[in-house]
């Protein structure tokens, strides 16, 4: 096992705008993955197992809820906090960061912001501690980059809500313990159901044979006539306009995220194109690996100063949807370039599992379509300056 000596750029001095408390929470994490996900990731990957043991230790980073307040069980902690946290996890494994992803933004914060004073009680300090793991269900087999034509629909039986449909690309389905289920009532307007583990017609069948996010977990939820209590409905916010808000949250935590996937790539192809010679001399010293390493560290620093911006803005509840979109669309695109530009630097040994690029090259290939794909968020951003719909 190779040690984890992972340095990252800071082409230009960002931790000048960072707090004491940034660093701080960064480091804990960046030491985290060094000592926990590092040693075991390749092997889980290569095994497409989710390695669960990571779970206790990602709460203990604070990794669940970070922005939830203290007392609910979060850690209280800013955007910019989260996006630094999620930053570190990615550099270790996209995988790994969307089940902090998903518990966060997809599964606490609808809690927080659309639930009821006793739901936030009763799931919130579980799912912060991960005595409790969620999953979020909106994408559906028939309908992806068009939620709102979602068929999953639920029908009031006066004592209880009967739930029928399936929903698809699930992470951490398969050993969620509840689920936060996007579904249409009888009038056609799209709530946010509390579906727990163990009620009678749900079942989260795992998906097989992926190629990307192998040390994820990933599956289906499936409602056959299921039995939802009525205090399970999330009653503060409906319409489609509810989950899109959680997908906010989730895109601007990937375009933190993404920059730590980016980091690693080009924090390993630097040093191993110092080390690796040929023609006498090591290949840094030839011009287009230093071409290619040139442009790395500037479109790093780019998506940097981006997220930074983005997380100031969030901060200050500025921040809009179609902004959170250009970044998690400009950011992942970036690390998917670095990924390939990296590969390339360390030849055939940038397959191999002994380094991290090709895991990272294909996790991003998963990134770069959920939560929205490439090019749903450029018409976002279409749409934001023409005040023109070019969806269909």
């Amino acid at each position: 096992m190779k040690a984890d000596q992972f340095q990252a750029p800071d082409y230009y001095n960002l931790d000048e705008l960072l707090s004491d408390e940034h660093k701080m929470v960064r480091d804990a994490a960046r030491e985290w993955v060094k000592r926990e996900v590092s040693p075991i990731i390749e092997e889980a990957a290569q095994k497409a197992e989710f390695p669960k043991q990571l779970i206790k230790g990602l709460a203990e980073i604070g990794a669940f809820g970070p922005y939830i307040p203290e007392e609910y069980g979060g850690a209280g902690l800013d955007q910019i906090s989260y996006g630094l946290i999620m930053q570190e996890i990615e550099r270790g494994d996209s995988g790994v960061r969307s089940t902090a992803s998903v518990q966060s933004s997809l599964v606490m914060y609808p809690i927080f912001k659309y639930g009821t004073e006793e739901q936030k009680k009763k799931y919130l300090p579980k799912l912060a501690s991960g005595e409790m793991m969620g999953c979020f269900g909106l994408t559906e087999p028939d309908h992806g980059s068009n939620p709102g034509g979602m068929t999953t629909n639920f029908k009031d039986k006066g004592d209880y809500y009967l739930l029928n449909g399936a929903k698809m690309w699930i992470s951490n389905a398969t050993f969620a313990d509840i689920a936060i289920v996007w579904a249409k009532d009888e009038e056609g307007r799209i709530h946010g159901l509390i579906v727990e583990r163990g009620m009678e017609g749900f079942t989260t069948p795992e998906t097989h044979n992926k190629w990307s996010l192998r040390a994820s977990a990933t599956g289906e939820l499936v409602f056959n006539n299921v039995k939802v209590p009525k205090e399970n409905l999330m009653p503060e916010k409906s319409g489609l306009g509810a989950p899109l808000g959680c997908l906010d949250s989730a895109r601007y935590g990937i375009a933190w995220g993404a920059i730590g996937a980016a980091m690693d790539c080009y924090d390993t192809a630097l040093r191993y194109a110092k080390e690796r010679e040929q023609f006498g001399k090591p290949i840094a010293s030839f011009q287009l690996q230093q071409k290619k390493l040139a442009e790395m560290i500037t479109e790093i620093t780019k998506a940097q100063l981006l997220a930074w911006r983005l997380g100031v803005m969030r901060n200050e509840g500025t921040a809009t949807s179609a902004q959170i979109s250009m970044a998690k669309r400009n950011n992942v695109a970036m690390a998917i370039n670095i990924a390939r530009e990296a590969r390339q630097i360390l030849g055939g040994m940038g397959i191999t599992g002994e380094y991290s690029i090709m895991r990272h090259s294909m996790n991003l290939e998963s990134v770069i379509t959920y939560e929205g794909t490439h090019d749903i968020h450029l018409l976002i951003t279409g749409l934001d300056i023409t005040g023109i719909p070019a969806f269909q």
